[in-house]
């Protein structure tokens, strides 16, 4: 679908400036790889060849008997016994010296010296999930080696696939809790601002009750009563933020609604839910794109500061606060604070340069060359 003329050149002026567009790309490059998290950092195997099939444990349970193992629970692929079995197309004396024959099936495509079609196992680029309990040779956290590139936590969990999940977490979190307040901000302030009056005087009223209601002891209280998941938390983050841009949105209408045009639309018979959408919410745009970036990074800070405090995410969700806060606890791991401090300052900063973007393609007072 083509782009209006009007949106073109927003388009075009978002491209020329150059920080916000190349923000915008490694954004979208960072955002992107952390969808496929599962595929980057798993403590499943990607795929598992066993005698001549192949199968693909990070989508589909497998029970160990399915590689000639002994029990029906999933497979354990880190286990030597598990990648004997595999290795050796099933052989028994995996149980008796599992290392010895794994070296001999995979050098030589043996076991106990009958052929056999070589099995494999192709692991993602990092082989451990956020929730991964690792076994080290030391106390954890433990420092960044060669096996966990930003080390581990106090619980020997990969810090890096935490933060790769976590990425994710915060970001899709923002956006939705974003894209909801804002619809129902920008619909509440317009009504307020388009009709005035009676209608304005009543919301604003609501609105400074719902404004005093203290959110961080009503999530306390229903964390307390219920068992906090990520859309009972998104839930709470909308219904006490909504009103963050009904003040703006409220202004802009107040101001565009005796405009000469929008008078002479409703002369015409033109309805107001037409004049509403088509000819003041664009005016309204520049000044609501211009709150986004603080509603974003306000809402991962939020995220941020309840898994902090422990009134977020449950403990075992890969949250970057719940990482912030074992930082403060082992002031002795200096790559937890670091970790932290650059996956927020990098992302923050990228949603910041990219809605300053956005802001200055709406306005048309601005022009970039």
């Amino acid at each position: 679908m083509a782009l209006s003329p009007l949106n073109q050149r927003r388009w075009r002026n978002f491209c020329a400036n150059r920080r916000a567009y190349w923000s915008l790309w490694l954004f979208l490059l960072l955002y992107g790889i952390s969808l496929f998290a599962e595929v980057i950092a798993n403590d499943r195997p990607l795929i598992v060849s066993y005698r001549g099939e192949l199968h693909t444990p990070f989508l589909k349970f497998y029970p160990e008997t399915k590689f000639g193992g002994d029990f029906k629970t999933e497979a354990k692929y880190s286990d030597v016994e598990v990648r004997c079995l595999i290795a050796a197309g099933g052989s028994e004396a995996c149980w008796d010296d599992p290392e010895g024959i794994l070296a001999e099936a995979t050098e030589k495509g043996t076991a106990l010296g009958e052929p056999i079609e070589k099995g494999w196992i192709l692991w993602p680029l990092i082989p451990y999930k956020f929730n991964t309990i690792n076994d080290l040779d030391g106390p954890a956290p433990s420092a960044p080696d060669r096996n966990h590139w930003l080390g581990t936590d106090d619980t020997a969990r990969d810090v890096l696939a935490r933060v790769i999940y976590g990425f994710r977490l915060s970001v899709s979190f923002a956006l939705i809790v974003t894209l909801i307040t804002s619809v129902v901000g920008i619909a509440a302030g317009a009504v307020q601002g388009y009709f005035g009056g009676l209608v304005d005087l009543v919301f604003q009223r609501i609105i400074e009750l719902w404004g005093a209601t203290p959110t961080l002891y009503v999530i306390i209280i229903v964390g307390a009563i219920f068992q906090m998941s990520f859309w009972l938390l998104i839930g709470l983050m909308v219904l006490f933020g909504w009103t963050s841009l009904v003040g703006v949105v409220r202004a802009e209408f107040l101001r565009a609604r005796n405009f000469e045009y929008v008078r002479a639309a409703r002369a015409l018979g033109v309805p107001d839910r037409v004049i509403m959408l088509r000819h003041v919410l664009p005016n309204a745009m520049v000044a609501t794109l211009t709150m986004l970036p603080f509603i974003i990074t306000g809402t991962i800070g939020a995220l941020a500061t309840l898994d902090f405090l422990g009134f977020g995410l449950p403990q075992s969700a890969p949250s970057l606060g719940e990482l912030t806060q074992q930082a403060k606890q082992n002031l002795q791991a200096p790559w937890l604070a670091f970790t932290a401090f650059f996956t927020f300052a990098i992302m923050l900063s990228l949603l910041v340069f990219v809605f300053e973007g956005v802001r200055d393609a709406f306005d048309p007072r601005k022009t970039f060359r």
